[in-house]
């Protein structure tokens, strides 16, 4: 599998959603980002309005937007230190000084690094730093990350996945289960959107919905 090679902002997601896959065999829910979107106009997903909402869950982070932790966390884990490490890289060896600290939780910001890989040329916040020199990094966290409950990420995608649509993104598709594994929905063909990120529907949609997604799942669709 290849990255498109366009930086266009259209395109962010879908590649964040393939960012990895050529670098290192990751885990079905590892980083993935689905697609979301603006004002599509007509042939979009069916809505599903049998899908129970899942209740709002905030985020595990404490720290304010724009905040950086001034000491590590109490009890932080094994995931956070390996987060940890695989930021320090990208800012020293992967040429990203302003790369933002994770979450307390240890799941990246993805909100913030997408305003990163936004920049022109700088796509490769996506991918683990120019020539993925911060892979490896990137590996160790993947090998320590917390079991998810599946079931649980499927349903917080699936009311996200509704939520968008009920906000205008009529093409947002559902995730779907396979092989006990929860995979992102979002632009139905992600490897070349269709969907306009840049709208003020997608934009205010993203916002609505943001709090169906639990700690972690973010950065998946």
């Amino acid at each position: 599998m290849t990255f498109p090679k366009t930086e266009h902002r259209t395109n962010h997601r879908a590649t964040a959603r393939l960012r990895l896959a050529a670098l290192v065999a990751l885990p079905v829910l590892a980083l993935s980002v689905g697609c979301g979107g603006g004002d599509d106009g007509a042939g979009g997903a069916k809505k599903d309005d049998a899908i129970a909402d899942v209740p709002d869950a905030p985020s595990a982070s404490t720290a304010k937007d724009g905040d950086r932790p001034s000491a590590p966390p109490a009890g932080r884990s094994a995931f956070y230190d390996a987060q940890m490490k695989y930021v320090q890289c990208m800012r020293v060896k992967g040429g990203y000084k302003d790369y933002p600290d994770p979450k307390l939780s240890g799941y990246l910001d993805w909100a913030k690094i997408e305003k990163i890989a936004s920049r022109p040329g700088q796509n490769e916040a996506y991918k683990g730093g120019k020539d993925g020199v911060c892979v490896p990094e990137l590996q160790a966290v993947m090998d320590v990350e917390p079991e998810r409950d599946q079931q649980k990420a499927y349903e917080s995608m699936l009311a996200h996945a509704k939520c968008m649509r009920d906000n205008g993104v009529s093409r947002f598709t559902n995730p779907t289960m396979s092989g006990g594994n929860a995979q992102p929905g979002g632009d139905p063909n992600p490897a070349s959107p269709s969907i306009d990120l840049d709208s003020p529907t997608y934009k205010k949609a993203r916002e609505a919905c943001k709090s169906k997604l639990l700690d972690g799942l973010d950065g998946m669709q």
